[in-house]
C-alpha cells in the first residue's frame, strides 16, 4: 500500500515562495477551472480550510487543504503534514491560501494515524468561532462506521490543479459519485484498502494536485465521508477513479484523538 501511495498520491503541491507570490497575485480566471467544475460562492464550504506547510529554516512551502470538525480541529491527510514542522491554517475566504486570517500551528499539534497505511491526520488549532464563512461539518455517526455511501453524490472542493495546469486561485468544487470498493480495484488493484472510498471522475472532473487534505462532502444531510487523499498516475483529467480515506473508517480514532464524534 505504501508504493500504491508513492507512486500515484495526489500530493500535497510544493510551491517556491516566489512563485506563491505570483500566484496571489495572478488575476481571477473562471475559465481556467477543472473541467466541468464550478468556482465557488463564498460560504458554499465554510468547513474547508487552505494549508501551507513548510520545515523550519528551509526555503518553499507545500500546499494543501483541511475540513474543520470543531472548534479546535482540523482534519486532514496524513501525507500533508507528516514532514511538516509547522502549518499555518488559513479560514474564512475563497482565495486560495490567503483566508480572513490564519494560525500557524506546529508539529506538536499534528496527530497522525498509528498506521501508516491510513493517510489521515488531526491538526489541534487555537479556538475559532463560526458564522457563516467558518464552520465545522458534520462526522459520519458512530453507528456508520461500516457504511459505505455507495452511489452517493457528494461535493469535492480544493484550491489544486486546474485544466490549464495552474493551481486555482479561487475555491473549485466538483460533484462527484463515491463507488464501490470492486469499481475501484478495477483501476488500483486488489490492494486497495477498504478503508479507501473512491469517486468516479466523468468528464474529466477530479481533484488534482494541491487539492490533498481537503474534503469530500455528502449532497443529503452534509457528512464529512472522505479525506482527499490519491490519484492516478497521468493526467488529472484522465477518467480514473480518485481515492479518499474513508472518513467512516476512522471515526472511532477521531474521537480517541480529539473528542470530536457524533452518535
Amino acid at each position: 500500500m505504501y508504493a500504491l501511495f508513492t507512486i500515484l498520491a495526489v500530493a500535497a503541491v510544493a510551491v517556491a515562495a516566489d512563485n506563491q507570490t505570483a500566484l496571489e497575485e495572478e488575476e481571477l480566471k473562471f475559465e481556467n477551472i477543472i473541467t466541468n467544475g464550478c468556482p465557488a460562492y463564498e460560504g458554499k464550504a465554510p468547513y474547508i480550510v487552505g494549508l501551507k506547510m513548510g520545515k523550519n529554516n528551509e526555503n518553499g512551502d507545500w500546499l494543501g487543504a483541511g475540513t474543520i470538525i470543531a472548534h479546535n480541529w482540523v482534519l486532514t491527510a496524513a501525507h500533508c503534514i507528516a514532514e511538516a514542522d509547522f502549518a499555518e491554517v488559513h479560514y474564512g475566504s475563497n482565495r486560495a491560501w490567503n483566508g480572513q486570517y490564519n494560525h500557524k500551528v506546529y508539529k506538536p499539534n499534528f496527530i497522525l494515524h498509528e498506521n501508516s497505511r491510513f493517510d489521515i491526520g488531526l491538526i489541534r488549532t487555537p479556538h475559532v468561532d463560526f458564522h457563516s464563512r467558518v464552520n465545522k461539518v458534520n462526522l459520519p455517526k458512530i453507528s456508520q462506521r461500516n457504511e459505505q455511501f455507495e452511489n452517493s453524490w457528494a461535493v469535492a472542493c480544493g484550491w489544486g490543479g486546474m485544466a490549464n495546469g495552474q493551481l486555482a486561485d479561487w475555491l473549485q468544487c466538483i460533484d462527484v459519485q463515491i463507488i464501490s470498493n470492486d469499481e475501484c480495484r478495477r483501476t488500483f488493484g486488489s490492494g486497495l484498502l477498504d478503508e479507501i472510498l473512491c469517486t468516479r471522475t466523468t468528464g474529466g472532473t477530479s481533484p488534482c494536485g494541491g487539492d490533498s487534505g481537503g474534503p469530500l462532502v455528502t449532497h443529503d444531510s452534509p457528512v464529512l465521508v472522505g479525506i482527499t487523499s490519491f490519484g492516478a498516475a497521468g493526467p488529472c483529467t484522465g477518467g480514473h477513479p480518485a481515492g479518499f480515506t474513508r472518513v467512516s473508517s476512522h471515526i472511532e480514532w477521531i474521537r480517541d484523538k480529539s473528542g470530536v464524534a457524533y452518535y
